[in-house]
């Protein structure tokens, strides 16, 4: 620890302290942490807070880069025999927005809130391991601008964000831009394994006295099951990126048919990890609306134990689901068969979660601040997507739908319209204890329909150019082929790609909102508590002290918060 220093009673005793010395400083080199907030305190800084802050600035310029690269995509596809790109430029931009959106937004930012309040929603005043939490975001840092170096040093990597072998051999894509992919994530992945680690240990053994697992908010439970999928998904894709870089760099012969090699181990290696990592994506946010709606709905959570089990559900089920992405690929009936059932068998646990939080908010005093907005809109795009990928596990359904623009409506309802709106619900519900002032409620609601109206013209119209049959990753299309009416190409690609201009426009105002806040001085000074909260986070300052809680609470109950400033009115 590198906080709660406390000075030796012998050595007061003895008088040992020099005058004007503190007695953190005479105990050795690991002072106190100061108030400080000069550039070198925040490079060096271990603060979890801090760390929290500097991941979640990080995340939101990635955020940033990979929402232009989704507008050169759709602005290409606005016109027939679209100019804007060429077919190889074209490549490597969804290639670099996916990748960008999914290893260098998501998965961040869901880190920046939980090193910022998971110790102050256990009662903890730091992390297990403070500095290799510092490293762990140098090294996320360092492997973003490293994989998007490739923009300047011979384009970026082209096979798309699963980058199948031997696809992505030298002989398909000779430029570095593969290269830097794989070094680049592999580098980012230290920063998610000592994440993982760092937040399993500060979970499991800094909770405040009293807090017992089923007294955990629910985001800490949800961010506890993201960090096992992480500590076991990880070293998958750290495996199947070495074997590319081998394969790529020294003439191995890993995924070389012709040398014996098996034609999917490839696809094998990357969705055993890449589909417990569509639930490393979603799980935080699904905690964090699970920390929203309770509080606008000013009613407890209904089922907490069934939210909580349902989450860990959802972990266990995730590993036995990859192959529904390759049922395409030859399989045959047997594994087909399993793999569709499990396919199934998930959405159970997923969808006893959309119910729990309907029935929160059922019969609740509902106000529709802008976190609950977002977390609303989570709940009900989430569930769009939900039931476009039951249809996946109909392998003959599937079948059809496999590589069309149906499948990239499915993943982006999911995964932007659940887990960016469930991190959007975050900005707003904690920006008031991280920053000490609330953003502006007008500009947030014009913030979250733009961004609803844009999400559902983007993504909506995907569904009816998947079914007509459009691929995925077309890069361009022709008057020809437009055809007319419903099966019109060209009609429901303007569509789309005027829905993102939207989008894009309902982001930015993100970011006018914090500049009227804070620079313009015009978001309110808040209460520690300004919502009415009820988890040990709101029990302290806004934004919290560097030791977090000068007195380590004692708790009792579920929502410990809640119940000491109501307890009273109950009794």
């Amino acid at each position: 620890m590198t906080i709660i220093e406390r000075p030796s009673t012998e050595v007061a005793v003895a008088g040992a302290v020099p005058v004007g010395v503190k007695p953190s400083e005479a105990l050795g080199v690991f002072k106190r942490p100061a108030a400080s907030s000069s550039w070198r305190d925040w490079v060096v800084t271990v603060d979890h807070k801090k760390l929290g802050i500097m991941y979640g600035v990080a995340a939101f310029v990635f955020f940033l880069i990979g929402g232009v690269e989704a507008l050169l995509i759709r602005l290409q596809l606005i016109a027939p025999d679209g100019k804007v790109l060429n077919a190889d430029q074209y490549n490597q931009m969804f290639t670099m927005h996916a990748t960008t959106m999914v290893f260098l937004f998501v998965m961040p930012m869901a880190a920046a809130f939980a090193n910022y309040f998971i110790p102050l929603q256990i009662g903890a005043r730091d992390v297990a391991f403070p500095r290799i939490n510092a490293f762990g975001f140098w090294c996320f840092l360092f492997g973003g601008l490293f994989l998007n170096s490739s923009w300047f040093l011979g384009g970026g990597a082209d096979g798309g964000w699963f980058m199948y072998a031997p696809n992505s051999s030298t002989l398909f894509s000779p430029s570095h831009g593969v290269d830097f992919w794989t070094m680049g994530l592999q580098i980012t992945g230290i920063a998610s394994l000592t994440g993982a680690i760092n937040l399993i240990v500060t979970i499991l053994n800094m909770r405040a006295p009293g807090m017992k697992m089923m007294r955990m908010p629910i985001f800490t439970w949800m961010v506890l099951v993201t960090q096992f999928l992480l500590l076991f998904a990880i070293p998958v894709i750290t495996v199947a990126l070495f074997l590319l870089t081998f394969q790529r760099s020294f003439d191995a012969t890993f995924f070389d048919v012709a040398s014996g090699a098996d034609p999917l181990l490839w696809q094998h290696l990357f969705w055993i990890f890449g589909h417990p990592e569509v639930y490393i994506l979603i799980l935080p946010s699904f905690g964090i609306v699970s920390e929203v709606i309770p509080v606008f709905s000013k009613k407890p959570l209904f089922g907490y134990p069934i939210v909580a089990m349902s989450g860990a559900a959802i972990g266990f089920v995730g590993w036995g689901v990859w192959a529904h992405h390759m049922f395409a690929s030859g399989l045959g009936p047997v594994s087909v068969t399993v793999f569709s059932m499990s396919t199934m068998a998930i959405a159970v646990p997923t969808g006893v979660k959309i119910v729990n939080w309907v029935m929160t908010m059922w019969g609740g005093k509902l106000t529709f601040a802008v976190p609950m907005l977002f977390a609303i809109g989570l709940v009900t795009q989430f569930t769009i997507g939900g039931l476009s990928g039951v249809t996946h596990a109909v392998a003959p359904s599937d079948t059809q739908q496999t590589d069309t623009y149906y499948i990239v409506a499915h993943f982006h309802y999911v995964l932007f319209g659940g887990a960016v709106f469930g991190l959007f619900a975050g900005f707003y519900y904690w920006w008031p204890k991280m920053f000490g002032r609330r953003l502006s409620e007008s500009i947030g609601k014009w913030n979250f329909w733009l961004m609803v109206i844009g999400m559902n013209m983007t993504f909506g119209p995907m569904h009816i150019l998947g079914l007509q049959g459009q691929p995925r990753r077309m890069f361009v299309w022709t008057e020809a082929r437009a055809g007319e009416g419903l099966f019109n190409f060209g009609f429901w690609n303007q569509i789309s790609s005027i829905g993102s201009f939207i989008l894009g426009i309902g982001v930015l105002l993100f970011l006018v909102n914090i500049f009227y806040t804070h620079k313009m001085k015009k978001g309110a000074l808040t209460s520690n508590d300004p919502w009415d909260a009820r988890t040990l986070e709101w029990m302290t300052d806004s934004p919290p002290k560097e030791h977090n809680f000068d007195v380590i609470p004692q708790v009792s109950h579920l929502d410990e918060f809640f119940h000491r400033k109501y307890e009273q009115d109950s009794a």
